[in-house]
C-alpha cells in the first residue's frame, strides 16, 4: 500500500548554487529578457508602429482633453468675464491671391485651356441687335483626356524642279536616338514618369495600350537605356563638381541588382552611395559592396575637406588614413540610438533627448536669423557648445551606474556618442557643417520610393542607370527646375554642345545658361 503523505523529492537545478551564483544567473536571465523584449518591440514598430521620431511634449499651458471629467471647472461666479469682439466679413468669400478662379483651382499659362461657349436659351433665335452682352461669367473645371500622347506626322512633299528635273524634299528633323519612333518629348516624359513618379515601364506600356497605342515593351526599355547613356557625361561632370565641395555629405542605401553568383535564384545586394555637395548637387554612384574600398574609390584623392556621415565605421576608418579629410558625424543618428533605447530607460533617455533637442532649437534660431560664416560660428560656440558639454557631462555620470549591463540598448547609445565625440563636435567650429545628414536622407528618398514599385534592377548596369538619371532628377528638384523641361532640352543639346563645356549642362549651370530659353519638342509647334 502506497503512503500518499510521502512526498517525492524533485531535483532542483538551482538548489546547489550559492546566493552569489543565483544573483549572477538572475542578472543573466534578466539581460536576455530585456534583449528579447527590445527586439520584439522593434519588430512591432516595423510592422505596426509609426516611423516618426518626433517627440510630443506636454505643455503646461495646454489643457487636457479630459479636463471636463478629471478636473472641475471654476465656479460660474469666479470666472472672469470675457468680451468677444469680432467683425463679420461681408460680401463674397475672399480667396487667396494665387487662386485664379472662385473655386480655388490654380494653373499657370502652360496648361492648355479649352473654352466652351454657352448661350442662354432665352436668346435663341434672336438677332444680335435684340440683346446686349454686358459681362461674361467664367466657371473652371479640371478635365483629362484618355491619353496625352500625340503622334507627330511629318509631311514632306517631293518637289520636281522644272529647270533641271531634279527631285528634292525636306529632311526629317534629327531625333535624339537614331531611327527611333519616339520624340524627345516622349523620352523626357517616360523618364520623369519612371524615376520622378516611380511608374514602372510595364505600367506605362499598359497605359499606352489602353490609350490605343501599340508599342513594344522592349522598345521602351531600349529607349530608356540609350537616352540615359547619352546623359552619362553630364553626370560625370556633376560628380566632379560635388567632389570639389568643402563639405560633402555621404550615405549609402541598399538595392537588389542582378542575379547572385553565389546563390542561384536570388538577387545580389548592391548599394547606392548618394553624395550631396555644398552647391546643392546630388549624385548616386552605384557599387556592388558596402566596404571601405568603395569610399576610397569614390573619394580617393579627389576630395579634401569635411566629410559628413552617419556612424558607419567604414567612414571613420577611411578618414583615419587621410590627413586632408575631417570627419563630422550626424546628431540625428546619435539621437536615434537613444530613441531605440527608450523602452527600458525612459527617464534618462528623455533627459538625453531634451538636451539634444536644445541643440536643434539653437540651430533653428540661427536659421531664422539667417546667420552665416563667422556669425554662425560665434552663435554655435556661445549657445551650442555649452549644451554639448552638458550632454557629455551627463553621459559620464550615467556611465558610473552599476545597474547598466554592457548589452543594454541604453548602454550602447552611451557608447555610441562617446566613441564619436570629436566628430560630433566638428560643427561647433565649422559653420559650413550642418548638424546632421537629414538633407542627404531626404535626397535619397527617391531610391526606396522607387523600390516599392520596381522592386529591384535586373542587372548592375540597370542599377547604374538608375543612379545616373536620379542624379539629374534629384538635383533638378534641389535647384527648383522642372525635370521634364530640363531633360527635353538637354537630350537635344548633347549632340551639339561642345564636350569641353559639358559642365554647363548640369542642372545647376543649365539653370543659369539655358533655363530662360530651353529647347522644345516639335509638339509645341504643331498646334
Amino acid at each position: 500500500m502506497v503512503d500518499t503523505n510521502t512526498s517525492q523529492t524533485h531535483s532542483d537545478p538551482y538548489q546547489d548554487q550559492s546566493r552569489e551564483e543565483l544573483l549572477v544567473t538572475v542578472n543573466k536571465l534578466a539581460q536576455e529578457l530585456n534583449q528579447s523584449n527590445h527586439q520584439l518591440n522593434w519588430f512591432k514598430r516595423q510592422l505596426f508602429g509609426e516611423k516618426s521620431e518626433k517627440r510630443f511634449i506636454d505643455s503646461p499651458n495646454q489643457l487636457s482633453f479630459g479636463i471636463g471629467i478629471l478636473g472641475a471647472l471654476p465656479d460660474e461666479d469666479t470666472r472672469p468675464e470675457q468680451t468677444i469682439n469680432y467683425t463679420r466679413k461681408k460680401g463674397p468669400k475672399q480667396r487667396p491671391e494665387d487662386c485664379v478662379t472662385d473655386s480655388g483651382l490654380r494653373f499657370d499659362a502652360s496648361v492648355p485651356l479649352k473654352t466652351i461657349r454657352l448661350t442662354p436659351h432665352e436668346i435663341e433665335g434672336l438677332d444680335e441687335d435684340q440683346y446686349e452682352i454686358i459681362d461674361i461669367d467664367k466657371t473652371y473645371r479640371l478635365a483629362q483626356r484618355p491619353a496625352s500622347s500625340v503622334v507627330l506626322c511629318y509631311e514632306r512633299p517631293v518637289v520636281k524642279l522644272k529647270q533641271n528635273g531634279s527631285l528634292c524634299r525636306a529632311l526629317v528633323p534629327v531625333g535624339v536616338i537614331e531611327r527611333s519612333v519616339v520624340d524627345v518629348s516622349f523620352i523626357g516624359g517616360m523618364l520623369v514618369d519612371k524615376f520622378e513618379y516611380h511608374i514602372p515601364l510595364y505600367r506605362q506600356h499598359q497605359r499606352l495600350g489602353h490609350a490605343g497605342i501599340t508599342l513594344s515593351r522592349t522598345t521602351l526599355t531600349n529607349v530608356a537605356k540609350k537616352s540615359i547613356e547619352l546623359l552619362r557625361p553630364i553626370v560625370a561632370a556633376q560628380l566632379v563638381s560635388v567632389l570639389e565641395s568643402q563639405t560633402l555629405a555621404m550615405d549609402e542605401t541598399p538595392v537588389k541588382a542582378g542575379p547572385s553568383k553565389k546563390r542561384p535564384g536570388k538577387m545580389q545586394q548592391g548599394y547606392f552611395w548618394p553624395m550631396y555637395g555644398d552647391k546643392d548637387e546630388l549624385c548616386f554612384p552605384f557599387a556592388a559592396s558596402r566596404g571601405m574600398k568603395v569610399i576610397e574609390e569614390l573619394l580617393g584623392v579627389h576630395f579634401s575637406g569635411t566629410l559628413i556621415a552617419d556612424g558607419y565605421a567604414a567612414y571613420a576608418a577611411w578618414v583615419k588614413g587621410n590627413s586632408q579629410v575631417t570627419l563630422a558625424q550626424c546628431w540625428t543618428h546619435s539621437r536615434r540610438q537613444f530613441v531605440e533605447a527608450r523602452d527600458g530607460e525612459e527617464q534618462p533617455v528623455d533627459q538625453a533627448l531634451e538636451i539634444i533637442g536644445r541643440l536643434y532649437r539653437i540651430e533653428a534660431d540661427a536659421r531664422e536669423a539667417a546667420l552665416q560664416d563667422e556669425a554662425l560660428r560665434t552663435h554655435r560656440l556661445t549657445h551650442a557648445k555649452p549644451v554639448v558639454d552638458e550632454l557629455y557631462a551627463w553621459r559620464r555620470w550615467q556611465c558610473t551606474r552599476q545597474d547598466l549591463l554592457p548589452s543594454d540598448p541604453f548602454t550602447l547609445a552611451l557608447k555610441y556618442i562617446g566613441e564619436r565625440e570629436p566628430a560630433l563636435r566638428v560643427f561647433l567650429a565649422d559653420p559650413q557643417v550642418p548638424l546632421d545628414t537629414n538633407h542627404v536622407e531626404r535626397g535619397l528618398r527617391c531610391i526606396p520610393m522607387g523600390k516599392k514599385n520596381w522592386l529591384f534592377c535586373w542587372t548592375e548596369l540597370g542599377a547604374e542607370h538608375v543612379g545616373l538619371i536620379q542624379s539629374l532628377i534629384a538635383t533638378c528638384r534641389l535647384q527648383g527646375i522642372n525635370p521634364y523641361t530640363y531633360l527635353v532640352d538637354v537630350l537635344q543639346r548633347v549632340s551639339i554642345h561642345p564636350a569641353s563645356r559639358v559642365e554647363e549642362l548640369t542642372p545647376r549651370l543649365w539653370k543659369e545658361h539655358f533655363a530662360d530659353n530651353p529647347l522644345r519638342s516639335d509638339i509645341y509647334d504643331s498646334g
